[in-house]
């Protein structure tokens, strides 16, 4: 394992191997003004949700590792301490690239980069009209890092209202994840796009409180088939099925025919129901799997 003392290594080094390991990193387009009425619109992947109430995004114009200026962002937000968090969806992502280009002061990238300027209802600063969902904040904080080269500043946003595309709205009036078409930061030039097909589900914690992986049987704690996911799931059981339960399981056609067939053999009998209990755990039969695994 490569092992690095961060004192040790360059400041664009560690902004390399930080942006590389720490990600997906969510886009936030802010949009800002001075106060001359400069329009600003940057996007920033040092940004996420903080606080639901009140509601607060956290976002960071870092200093420049280059040449440690500053960004027309945090200018503006020192002179009017208003935004909007516009989210990046991919159909603007190429314009959102393009709008982080260091264009002079004065300067309004949403001309640069082909987006339309909506009026805001609260703040002053224009939103993001192809956004899929925008929020107008106030900034009740700026927090100083430092005053070297890479150095972040934290923008601390209370939103205040939000906008949101119905066409991202599923039936209940909730933001569908399937619709939203999300894309994320990565090091170097690397994105990446949330589509159907790469999304899933996790089971919330067990309310109830789960049995734990220590409490996981050895031999199956120990399973050379069964991933540390996999075990994850079984520890989210708040108690194993009853004797009953399992032995009905085991008359169905499927068990039934895996017993037979490795009646004599268990340690081919032990495979192929660690190796059943896997299907049916990435299937998500949490319980049907430990009735398996129980047999």
């Amino acid at each position: 394992m490569l092992t690095l003392n961060t004192s040790d290594i360059s400041p664009v080094q560690l902004q390399n191997y930080l942006n590389a390991a720490i990600g997906p990193r969510p886009i936030c387009f802010a949009s800002t003004i001075d106060a001359e009425g400069n329009i600003n619109l940057s996007p920033f992947s040092y940004f996420n949700v903080f606080s639901v109430n009140p509601p607060i995004c956290v976002f960071s114009p870092s200093r420049r590792v280059r040449d440690n200026t500053t960004k027309h962002s945090l200018e503006n937000l020192k002179e009017i301490p208003e935004c909007v968090i516009n989210i990046v969806n991919y159909d603007m992502v190429q314009q959102a690239s393009l709008s982080s280009v260091e264009y002079a002061k004065g300067i309004n990238e949403f001309i640069k980069s082909g987006l339309t300027m909506l009026p805001s209802q609260l703040v002053k600063p224009p939103r993001v009209a192809e956004s899929p969902v925008q929020f107008e904040c106030v900034v009740n904080d700026i927090i100083s890092l430092g005053n070297t080269p890479g150095a972040g500043n934290l923008i601390l946003a209370e939103i205040k209202v939000m906008h949101i595309n119905e066409s991202v709205l599923d039936n209940e009036g909730k933001i569908d994840q399937l619709k939203m078409d999300h894309v994320a930061r990565l090091g170097g030039d690397w994105y990446c796009r949330v589509t159907p097909d790469n999304l899933f589900k996790v089971a919330k914690p067990n309310k109830n409180i789960g049995i734990g992986v220590d409490a996981i049987p050895f031999a199956i704690r120990n399973s050379k088939i069964l991933t540390g996911n996999n075990l994850g799931q079984l520890g989210n059981m708040e108690a194993l099925p009853k004797d009953i339960e399992i032995d009905t399981y085991a008359q169905s056609p499927e068990i039934k025919e895996l017993l037979d067939a490795t009646i004599g053999d268990n340690q081919t009998r032990e495979i192929q129901l660690h190796l059943k209990a896997k299907e049916l755990l990435d299937g998500g039969r949490v319980e049907d799997a430990w009735k398996v695994l129980l047999l």
